[in-house]
């Protein structure tokens, strides 16, 4: 088995993680998994999820891939009762999915809005509500929420994008109070610019653009966020709750 990038003991634990065929989310499930976990790999695109659920097998770990909307009530709630059912517990949830559809507000479709509060927001809203029922009866579990540094200052053109992942960090402060007594944190990581197949269509003229907008003067790297996660899900991280953990370079210094 591969080293993880951050040494964290998860052996004969069971972690979900949304949006893992590609970017942070495929980074985070690999890194679970090379932490010990049994890893439940759910994102819409089937070939890239057998891409990475091979490479976990080979890697000598656990894994299995699930395709989901994460919009949909009945597909979420059927999923995560297949996770339990095939592992008999759920101790960590990442939920990492997400999409963009940026534009200014004046052009702004409903269809575009709606989208992305659907899978950014109601997405992280189902799957949390599913995942803490297997919790709760454990008393004890981890959930990460992948936020972004655009909930905490906002970026334009994504008013969108901004207002779904404000809004998760909402959502984590209040489910944090609500578990804390059940032994289950709930955290978030809000990146930066990360380096993902996103930011890379983007071009050289724009990251450079970016990377005088970052005190660290680079874009960050998807290892810095799972790294991040796995601290978070790890016993070391248990009386943390409700927190969120900027991974931006120092974007947001003095929010």
């Amino acid at each position: 088995m591969t080293e993880p990038i951050f040494p964290v003991e998860l052996k004969d634990q069971v972690a979900l993680v949304t949006g893992a065929s590609r970017g942070i989310g495929r980074e985070v499930a690999l890194q679970l998994a090379r932490c010990g976990a049994a890893v439940a790999c759910v994102a819409r695109n089937q070939e890239l999820l057998n891409q990475l659920v091979e490479q976990i097998q080979q890697e000598g770990g656990q894994a299995h891939a699930w395709t989901v909307d994460v919009t949909n009530t009945e597909q979420v709630n059927q999923v995560v009762d297949e996770v339990v059912q095939r592992w008999q517990r759920l101790d960590i949830l990442v939920n990492n999915a997400g999409i963009t559809r940026d534009t200014l507000i004046p052009r702004m479709q409903d269809q575009q809005w709606d989208e992305v509060i659907a899978t950014n927001l109601r997405g992280t809203f189902l799957f949390t509500r599913a995942a803490t029922r297997p919790m709760m009866q454990r008393r004890y579990g981890r959930i990460i929420n992948i936020s972004s540094v655009s909930g905490l200052r906002g970026n334009k053109g994504q008013s969108n994008y901004s207002a779904s992942k404000a809004g998760v960090i909402g959502f984590t402060r209040s489910v944090a109070m609500e578990l804390a007594g059940r032994n289950i944190t709930v955290n978030a990581v809000a990146p930066g610019f990360i380096e993902t197949d996103m930011t890379a269509a983007l071009g050289p003229t724009f990251k450079d653009e970016v990377k005088k907008r970052v005190p660290a003067r680079r874009l960050g790297q998807v290892e810095d966020v799972a790294a991040c996660v796995l601290f978070l899900a790890s016993p070391a991280a248990s009386y943390i709750t409700g927190q969120v953990l900027a991974v931006d370079g120092g974007m947001s210094v003095g929010i």
